[in-house]
């Protein structure tokens, strides 16, 4: 029984946790490298097995004196590839010389001692949580361990053992209970030299012709060279004179690896090198670029994003040929590793929005992110409020200007929507096309927005108020004509318009879930037909089946969907307040609304602004369009680095003076 009261306590006193967040205008310090060391300790931990191959990897390499063939940077020379054993004359001066410059320009491996020192200091700082746990009762032995093993196997260098990062490859990837992964084994011809080396790629990531082409040919086939330098590093040798990959990266750590190789790369992994050769091969198949479906226009561009985040980023460039256009790659999700791309212009952009967008994106735990929906739950500022805070467009001309405005954006990897920060009132209630119609077309287009908003928003429960508790401000006529049509429908006004709203809601989402055209036909025909028949059936009047069409109309209108959500949820308040207590109770609405939104902030930017708190003296593309030309200057409440984005006059032929191709003699 206390469990249901604590269950019942919880779903109606639920609140929030109380967190801090840092706004625009309060500038704090950053705090990237915190959550980026909390998101790697909270990493699961992996198997020990695994971890033990490395191990055993490391003590062969350690136990290998004066063999210094595993450098990090310079491995080892293709002249001791060639003669297999150090020079005969080793005890003259000069080859001495040349050995100990040699060492010392390489960076070597830690010798024994150093590897034994850094070993009990490894054995101090175990010791000391071993202490603790004596003290405290041996709690939390277990989950540290994990957490120092996953965190052992994820971080932990590349060892130049070949057979050892193959096991080590294998086991990390079930092979061969995993059917996708491909590891192919061969050799690299080096000055007459075999030596083994192999390569991991998921098969329907990577386009196999590039793989046969560019990486396997050549390092099979054409890598048995003259090369002048004799004193070239194998490493240095496969990346300068046998690769021709232009994408080709080197990787020092089995994190990056397993990362590039689950990203669509194929890692190659050659003995004796403490590196590894990760090449971008993407291939697989993908959605082309079409058109919107949620923002289509009638003129402007018709180009929409995709699920590929480096189509939609080539897409932003091809608007924006800007060189301070920055694109931030940022991984998300412990298990998904979803690629996001954080975008901004470096020269407009304010720096403390930018702090707080990255913030909040590298803050975030968890194990899978694949759309930019649930990543926009994750960073918005107040969930529970029904007013959306972050503006999500799949359009690249509408991100593309609101960047230019100084606006952040930010780009899912498999999501075609994009999520743009922070986010007004007015951004929700504009289209794209506003700024390709002239002046009077898109003014007329606004104010038949604004006039749809209050319709879909107000109109059921003004009319319900109206019926129930204010008949005098109808006219008698048309009081008359209601009376009459509710004549024989036996239930009062608020459950009628229920039942039509909840059975327009169903036929809308039923028409959005079936595809296709048939979707389209059974909400038209769907309507009809269930309107006609409720009518008929004396269970509705017919002056409703008129205010539910005007307002699905209305609702129809908005531009975006997310608000368009939100008018919908709304508007059931709105009947409600005005079936129990009339225009008093929709006036208390309005202002609990109003106060709601007046206090909510998207990204430390008033929801309101501009008109509230007004901010500049005069706002020209808000909730009224102006002239393009009146546009001088960006949006004050983003506070921008450069405010104005044109001069006074910006039709220069203005000041020619000339008319039809002939100066003006006044």
């Amino acid at each position: 029984m206390s469990r249901v009261k604590k269950v019942i306590k919880d779903l109606l006193f639920f609140s929030e946790p109380e967190v801090k967040y840092q706004y625009i205008l309060k500038e704090k310090e950053d705090e990237e490298e915190k959550y980026t060391e909390e998101y790697v300790d909270a990493k699961p931990g992996s198997d020990e097995e695994a971890i033990e191959i490395l191990e055993n990897a490391r003590k062969k390499e350690q136990s290998k004196k004066g063999k210094d063939r595993t450098a990090l940077k310079k491995p080892i020379a293709l002249s001791e590839i060639v003669s297999g054993t150090k020079d005969k004359d080793d005890s003259k001066p000069g080859n001495k010389d040349k050995e100990e410059k040699q060492k010392n320009e390489r960076i070597p491996e830690q010798e024994p001692e150093q590897n034994q020192g850094q070993q009990q200091k490894r054995k101090t700082k175990n010791e000391e949580p071993r202490e603790q746990e004596s003290q405290t009762g041996g709690k939390g032995k277990s989950n540290d361990s994990k957490k120092e093993n996953g965190n052992e196997k994820e971080e932990s260098e590349i060892v130049s053992d070949i057979t050892a990062n193959l096991r080590y490859m294998k086991k990390v990837y079930n092979v061969p209970l995993n059917s996708d992964i491909v590891i192919r084994e061969f050799d690299i011809t080096v000055k007459d030299t075999l030596i083994p080396a192999f390569i991991v790629f998921i098969d329907g990531l990577v386009d196999n012709k590039i793989i046969d082409d560019d990486i396997l040919q050549p390092l099979m086939l054409l890598s048995n060279l003259d090369v002048s330098s004799e004193e070239e590093s194998v490493e240095e040798y496969i990346k300068n004179h046998i690769l021709p990959h232009h994408q080709l990266k080197e990787v020092y750590k089995y994190s990056e690896v397993i990362g590039d190789i689950n990203f669509g790369s194929c890692a190659i992994f050659v003995d004796g090198i403490k590196v590894v050769f990760t090449a971008d091969v993407k291939g697989w198949e993908h959605r082309g670029i079409d058109r919107p479906v949620s923002e289509s226009v009638i003129r402007g561009p018709q180009e929409g994003f995709t699920e590929q985040i480096r189509a939609n980023t080539s897409l932003v460039r091809r608007m924006l040929k800007d060189e301070n256009l920055i694109v931030e790659n940022i991984m998300i999700g412990r298990r998904s590793k979803t690629p996001c791309a954080l975008l901004y212009i470096k020269d407009i952009a304010n720096e403390s929005l930018v702090k707080e967008v990255r913030r909040r994106l590298k803050s975030i735990m968890i194990d899978y992110v694949f759309d930019s929906g649930e990543l926009e739950q994750l960073i918005e500022d107040s969930t529970f409020s029904t007013m959306p805070q972050v503006l999500a467009s799949e359009r690249p001309d509408r991100i593309s200007s609101l960047l230019a405005e100084g606006n952040v954006a930010v780009i899912v990897n498999g999501s075609p929507y994009v999520l743009s920060m922070p986010a007004t009132m007015a951004n929700f209630m504009q289209t794209p096309e506003d700024a390709y119609l002239r002046f009077p077309y898109s003014l007329l287009l606004r104010i038949l927005r604004i006039i749809a908003m209050l319709l879909s928003l107000l109109l059921p429960g003004t009319y319900v108020a109206i019926t129930n508790f204010h008949q005098e401000m109808i006219p008698t006529d048309l009081l008359f004509a209601i009376a009459a049509s509710r004549e024989t429908v036996p239930f009062p006004t608020v459950v009628e318009i229920f039942i039509m709203e909840i059975a327009f809601e169903l036929i809308r989402e039923a028409g959005l879930r079936i595809p296709g055209i048939i979707g389209t036909t059974i909400g038209i025909i769907g309507a009809l037909i269930l309107g006609q028949a409720a009518v008929a059936a004396n269970i509705v009047s017919p002056i409703l089946i008129i205010i539910v069409a005007v307002t699905g109309i209305g609702s129809f209108a908005i531009p975006n969907f997310s608000m368009g959500f939100s008018f919908r949820i709304n508007r059931f308040i709105y009947i409600i307040m005005g079936a129990v207590a009339g225009f008093l109770g929709i006036t208390v609405a309005i202002f609990a609304q109003t106060v709601m939104v007046a206090a909510s902030k998207s990204f430390g930017v008033p929801f309101l602004t501009p008109p509230g708190p007004k901010t500049v003296e005069d706002f020209t593309d808000a909730f009224i369009r102006t002239p393009i030309w009146k546009q001088e200057f960006r949006p004050d409440h983003i506070n921008a680095k450069e405010e104005r984005k044109q001069p006074h006059i910006s039709r220069r032929w203005k000041l020619d003076g000339t008319r039809g191709g002939q100066k003006d003699e006044k």
